[in-house]
């Protein structure tokens, strides 16, 4: 498995590299809701997360130990570090959020303005400044997703944690994109950088799953198998492939913009896959939002 980075000047060559990349990332990242709605219902989220990154993990393995460079332990290490926060504590924290009845809606809005901080944090971190219509674009995208997931928005009764929860499990993994950008010690092969990270998700979920007293036993039924498939294949290898690909490409601001995309996409796999109905303020969310990301991804 070849090292997924491209040159420096790849971008300026081929015009049609970064609209083919968002559309990866959006498909993929929006996709992640199928593997989740199949493998829900037959386990614990704890349980559920342990077997999408031991199973990613595991699989890349062989790979990770035959192709790419010999890793330092300073590398490995600082893969740990970013699997930490970027696997375990960004999917973690949404899923313990919802466990604890944090509105899926609004755990999803939450999770929907991740380009928000990261636009927010790759000025101070990076120097990555953004354009007034790079800012104007980001308002207008947020306005998109407001306007998609509005229907779906309540409040709920749960503890005043579980909503900080979901607000610093976005954080975090807005810190860990934006560090993924600056620190040259994580720009190795695509799939040993994610073999460590999934590989140290599923120890830490595991040890989750432990306490919280499911054990490890996978459910042996095919809507689990298909899930996990799902999760695996598609919205680990795939859409984790793509946005560390892409960060390396291009502006981090820029990259996270195409995930506004997530929630209107996420609903059209909702309605083709499951019939779930689709709403006038969907579309027009759906178009605010593509003209929100047109605007902040224009160069």
């Amino acid at each position: 498995m070849p090292d997924l980075a491209l040159s420096p000047t790849a971008p300026n060559r081929h015009r049609l590299l970064w609209p083919a990349m968002a559309t990866m990332l959006v498909i993929g990242w929006s996709s992640g809701f199928v593997g989740i709605r199949f493998a829900n219902e037959e386990a614990s989220v704890f349980l559920l997360l342990f077997w999408r990154t031991l199973l990613s993990g595991v699989i890349l393995l062989p790979f990770a130990l035959a192709f790419g460079p010999r890793l330092s332990l300073r590398v490995v290490l600082s893969q740990i570090a970013f699997g930490v926060m970027a696997v375990f504590l960004y999917l973690g924290g949404f899923a313990l959020a919802i466990e604890q009845r944090v509105p899926t809606g609004l755990v999803a809005l939450i999770s929907d303005l991740l380009p928000l901080a990261i636009a927010a944090l790759s000025q101070p971190v990076l120097g990555e400044r953004l354009s007034g219509r790079q800012w104007l674009g980001t308002a207008v995208a947020v306005a998109g997703v407001l306007i998609v997931s509005f229907d779906s928005l309540t409040v709920g009764v749960a503890p005043l944690w579980a909503y900080g929860l979901t607000v610093g499990s976005m954080l975090i993994f807005a810190f860990a994109s934006v560090l993924h950008k600056g620190r040259s010690e994580l720009h190795i092969p695509v799939h040993q950088g994610l073999c460590i990270q999934t590989l140290t998700g599923a120890a830490l979920f595991g040890l989750c799953a432990l306490v919280a007293g499911d054990g490890l036993a996978p459910p042996l039924t095919r809507d689990f198998a298909l899930g996990m498939a799902w999760l695996v294949l598609i919205a680990t290898f795939a859409t984790y492939s793509v946005y560390y690909t892409s960060l390396r490409l291009f502006p981090v601001a820029k990259v996270s913009a195409a995930i506004y995309l997530s929630p209107p996409v996420t609903m059209l796999w909702a309605w083709a896959l499951f019939a779930e109905p689709l709403t006038p303020a969907m579309f027009a969310g759906l178009a605010v939002t593509l003209a929100g990301v047109w605007l902040t991804s224009r160069t």
